[in-house]
């Protein structure tokens, strides 16, 4: 997932699949007995202790992640030291290590979003190859493997991989006098949807534009409507941004802002962070709906004065339009992956595989903590309305990476600022592409 800043709230607490285990960690215990470093400068003392960073860091998700270390280390006598943090703290703090040029400020086992990320950690030697060390993993999921794969060798392990949508608030729909929502609505009834709300004196739309890449992803999914996923392939192989479905992307986009959907304050409102936030105003009933990926209902459980997953969310998927040319089965969205570091002991290789592990999967499923990728654990995923995006994903079509992610940091970075000058007016869709055309000749 994309998981900005994910936070894990439930109604469905975590079942006897958590007891069992202590049996999934045994098959990883003999494995881990007596190694030593994997590289990097790993010692065998290194293999006594590995350390693992990820963001969920709140409720029920972190308490679950605490105990699969925990248990971990009663199989091994391997100490898994756990660092929770928010999202963009955790991807400032990787940054800095990985710039760093030292082994021991790397986490031995950390998130990765694949793409253009995982491409220069490979390039720069910071990343474990895990296509041996992971073969029977990596068969499992196979289907998810690609974003993760560099030069035919896999170097992380994606243990969610979902899409984004609009989740709404079912009971503020009825009360706009909205019967039908359709799961894949045209542009037209996508309107309808604003309209009504509007007439209702419902907000329909927030979206956290100070943290840019909410407002961004509205572009990126306009793109796989507009443009074929060979077209944005092929154009970020050659860096060359001049198929005029870029710009018709960007039309599309101006035409939704302009029907002034969004909450008061848009462009100061953060994506998570507390009540007054884009996923906070969802939560709180303040608006009908977000445009957010699978992580929405983790989120906004953990903003609600009961701490409790909201009832009342929907989704359906983003809107498609006339003669557009991308397929409407395409989707756009992402995953999160386990990858070890370079310089990592055998051991974390270990624990990575032992995340991906049936038991450690069926529990983070249940906990609607994301989509798993294991298909032992799609069964159970708990809240209905998460569950419905699983055979959307797995429907046949291809699934756009968000594509900040997928053409990396420094192309990324100015396409999204591009973007959010567009949500403030300031931008057109010329100035996006430019943008990235610019970045992308400048790497």
């Amino acid at each position: 997932m994309k998981t900005k800043g994910f936070r894990t709230m439930t109604r469905t607490k975590r079942s006897a699949a958590v007891i069992a285990l202590g049996s999934a960690v045994a098959l990883f215990a003999a494995a881990c007995a007596g190694q030593g470093g994997g590289g990097g400068g790993s010692t065998d003392a290194d293999a006594d202790t590995i350390t693992w960073w990820h963001n969920s860091n709140t409720g029920e998700g972190k308490a679950y992640y605490d105990q699969l270390a925990e248990d971990f280390e009663a199989e091994t006598g391997v100490t898994v030291e756990v660092s929770a943090m928010q999202h963009e703290d955790m991807l400032t703090k990787l940054q800095a290590a990985f710039q760093s040029g030292n082994d021991e400020q790397i986490p031995d086992v950390y998130m990765s979003r694949g793409g253009g990320e995982l491409q220069t950690e490979v390039e720069t030697g910071v990343v474990r190859d895990l296509t041996e060390d992971a073969a029977d993993e990596i068969e499992k999921i196979s289907a998810f493997t690609g974003q993760y794969t560099v030069d035919e060798k896999v170097y992380a392990l994606p243990y969610s991989m979902g899409i984004v949508g609009f989740w709404y608030n079912e009971d503020l729909f009825a009360e706009a006098g909205i019967d039908e929502v359709s799961p894949s609505p045209t542009i037209e009834e996508f309107y309808g949807y604003v309209e009504k709300l509007d007439a209702a004196g419902i907000t329909p739309l927030s979206v956290g534009a100070k943290d840019k890449w909410p407002a961004a992803h509205y572009w990126y999914y306009a793109v796989v409507r507009e443009c074929t996923f060979e077209t944005v392939e092929a154009a970020i192989e050659s860096k060359d941004y001049s198929d005029p479905c870029f710009i018709k992307a960007g039309e599309n986009v101006e035409d939704i802002i302009a029907e002034e959907p969004f909450n008061k304050g848009f462009l100061s409102t953060g994506a998570q962070d507390g009540p007054t936030s884009a996923s906070g105003l969802l939560a709180t009933e303040k608006v009908a709906m977000e445009l957010a990926g699978h992580w929405e209902p983790g989120v906004a459980g953990g903003l609600t004065e009961d701490e409790q997953v909201p009832e009342f969310l929907g989704w359906f998927a983003f809107p498609t339009f006339d003669g557009q040319a991308g397929d409407p089965a395409d989707q756009m969205g992402g995953g999160d992956a386990w990858s070890v570091s370079s310089g990592a002991p055998d051991a974390a290789v270990d624990f990575a595989k032992y995340l991906l592990s049936d038991e450690a999967q069926q529990g983070f499923a249940e906990l609607d903590m994301g989509l798993p990728t294991n298909p032992a654990a799609t069964d159970s995923v708990s809240d209905e309305a998460l569950a419905q995006l699983i055979p959307v994903r797995d429907g046949g079509g291809n699934t756009q990476l968000y594509l900040d992610t997928r053409l990396g940091q420094s192309v990324g970075g100015a396409m999204n600022d591009a973007i959010a000058l567009m949500f403030a007016g300031e931008a057109g869709p010329q100035d996006i592409v430019d943008a990235i055309q610019s970045a992308a000749e400048s790497e």
